[in-house]
């Protein structure tokens, strides 16, 4: 998720991921307040992981991680994200249906 959340806020919202990783605390608290606690009373709850989702987003992050300065604190969670990209080999969006819910990431979702 946290990936994700990476790509979305540099192409939609213009933050670099060293703004994302120092914000990420923040979100992951507000989840554990507003949002587990109440998850057993939802409908249903599904997991919108894809399969190919590391593949596409492999190339947005990694050049974003690899902004992060070594001085940084974030470092070292931009180089376990990169050593985890690693892993995947690169698939180009194009294979990415319109109507995927990983279009809200990347851009060019039919619904919006």
């Amino acid at each position: 998720r946290l990936i994700r959340r990476i790509v979305r806020d540099s192409k939609f919202r213009g933050h670099d991921a060293l703004k994302t990783l120092r914000l990420w605390p923040a979100v992951r608290q507000g989840e554990e307040k507003n949002i587990f606690p109440f998850q057993e009373e939802a409908d249903i709850m599904f997991n919108s992981a894809l399969i190919y989702e590391l593949a596409i987003l492999k190339k947005y992050v990694e050049p974003l991680l690899k902004a992060i300065p070594p001085e940084i604190a974030e470092f070292a969670e931009a180089k376990r994200l990169l050593k985890f990209t690693a892993y995947f080999l690169p698939l180009e969006e194009a294979e990415v249906p319109s109507n995927s819910i990983l279009r809200e990431f990347i851009g060019n979702s039919c619904f919006v």
